[in-house]
């Protein structure tokens, strides 16, 4: 199926969702291939080659809102879907605030999101990209005996809407990736570490042998890591990490958790919160990125969003139904049932993880972290973590078995020096930064 058809699908559907009795109706066609291969050791332990489809739909009358998904794409099935969303509309209440956005996209932009390269590239060539992260990872260190698999990974997707508003439109995008779990033998101790990469374009990923020898490398540098002392020293957080903190950042911003009270950032808008360094913005129109798209999930068109600017807070992050209940307007972030992150990202500094370590004469890099444990009303911030304690601005040792905690607000007023390693791998995606101290509990 093309995008031409995935788009007439959609516009089918809503033409029978208007002419059963819907006030108004949307609907989202998804096609979507996937390739899968996990490797361990020198043979293949998953594999799936597959493809998948669906409709969504959203449909309202009365001021009543139903929605309904369904892997049937023929006429028949659209129309029995249809039909028992509009029975479900019978079912709740009516909601002022439910509806289609009132600006939906006007043009859709070709971001340079499909990679033919991904397509048309051999299974066998994916395959033995699996099996040879398997390979370099063991060859890189004796000590490395085992792993939790090695992946290749890639997908085509065409993402079709049509909507009674007369917007209908559809684009395709590839993405792929590779990853790999070495774990090391530190005597009775396993030493599990990870890295991956991934990417929109099959030339924009790290190289197998990249990925492999950065994996393997953090599995040993642990060897003999020990518990640090309590104290309260400068943090760096490396890339992969501060992903995560952002990860958190978005869950503030959201409208969505905004308009139930679960957010340590209501009532601050227009506030400076952040460092001066901290300038963090949500972009859904970078070319060949992996949050990027030129409509979001109902439609509205994507863009630049300052959320953070120098450290002041400058909006929330809305998709329509939230924006009207708040009395603001769509930022393009809705995923079709929610809220969610485009290229949501702090912007990088100029100098590189190495100088920043470099210019900290006494702290802690942080390389994983482990457990969950944000409180999001309130900001508090808690996590056990593995990493390097920090001497003389060189790594001294590694440590682990420590929790690092602290406050939103004043993590984010803290940080003074942000690296140049920002990487798009992910639609949340930050470079290392330092926060000049946070609570270390350890020994």
């Amino acid at each position: 199926m093309d995008e031409s058809s995935a788009v007439e699908l959609a516009r089918q559907a809503v033409t029978f969702a208007k002419t059963d009795g819907a006030d108004s109706a949307e609907a989202s066609v998804s096609i979507a291939r996937r390739f899968q291969v996990e490797a361990r050791e020198n043979a293949i332990a998953r594999l799936e080659d597959s493809t998948g489809q669906s409709l969504h739909l959203r449909l309202f009358r009365d001021g009543r809102k139903a929605t309904l998904s369904s892997s049937d794409l023929s006429l028949g099935g659209i129309r029995e879907a249809v039909r028992r969303t509009l029975a479900q509309t019978q079912c709740v209440s009516a909601d002022p605030f439910a509806g289609l956005p009132d600006e939906p996209a006007a043009e859709n932009v070709d971001l340079d999101l499909c990679d033919r390269a991904i397509v048309t590239r051999e299974g066998a060539e994916k395959i033995e990209d699996a099996l040879a992260l398997e390979r370099l990872i063991r060859q890189a260190d004796a000590r490395i005996v085992n792993s939790s698999g090695s992946h290749y990974t890639d997908a085509e997707s065409i993402t079709a809407i049509a909507n009674t508003t007369g917007f209908a439109a559809a684009y395709t995008a590839t993405r792929t990736g590779r990853s790999t779990g070495p774990v090391a033998l530190d005597g009775s101790v396993k030493r599990i570490a990870h890295y991956g990469t991934a990417a929109r374009r099959l030339d924009e990923l790290e190289s197998v042998g990249s990925v492999a020898s950065t994996a393997a490398q953090r599995a040993v540098d642990l060897f003999g890591a020990r518990k640090p002392a309590t104290m309260r020293v400068p943090v760096i957080f490396e890339r992969d990490v501060a992903a995560t903190l952002l990860e958190d950042l978005f869950a503030a911003v959201s409208a969505a958790n905004v308009a139930v009270g679960n957010s340590w950032l209501i009532g601050r808008l227009g506030e400076r919160v952040g460092s001066a360094g901290v300038t963090i913005s949500d972009d859904g129109r970078l070319p060949a990125k992996l949050g990027s798209s030129p409509f979001d999930g109902e439609g509205v068109a994507t863009r630049r969003t300052a959320v953070f600017e120098q450290g002041t807070l400058r909006t929330f992050l809305y998709d329509t139904y939230y924006a009207r209940k708040l009395g603001a307007a769509s930022t393009g972030n809705s995923t079709g049932n929610g809220i969610g992150p485009n290229n949501f990202y702090l912007e990088p500094g100029t100098i590189s993880l190495a100088e920043l370590i470099a210019d900290t004469p006494r702290g802690v890099l942080v390389l994983d972290t482990i457990g969950f444990a944000t409180e999001h009303a309130s900001g508090t911030y808690s996590r056990g973590a593995r990493g390097f304690f920090i001497e003389g601005g060189e790594l001294a040792y590694p440590i682990d078995e420590f929790t690092i905690a602290g406050e939103y607000p004043a993590m984010l007023a803290g940080v003074d020096a942000i690296a140049n390693d920002l990487r798009f791998d992910a639609p949340v995606a930050s470079p290392s930064f330092r926060v000049a101290e946070m609570t270390i509990s350890g020994e």
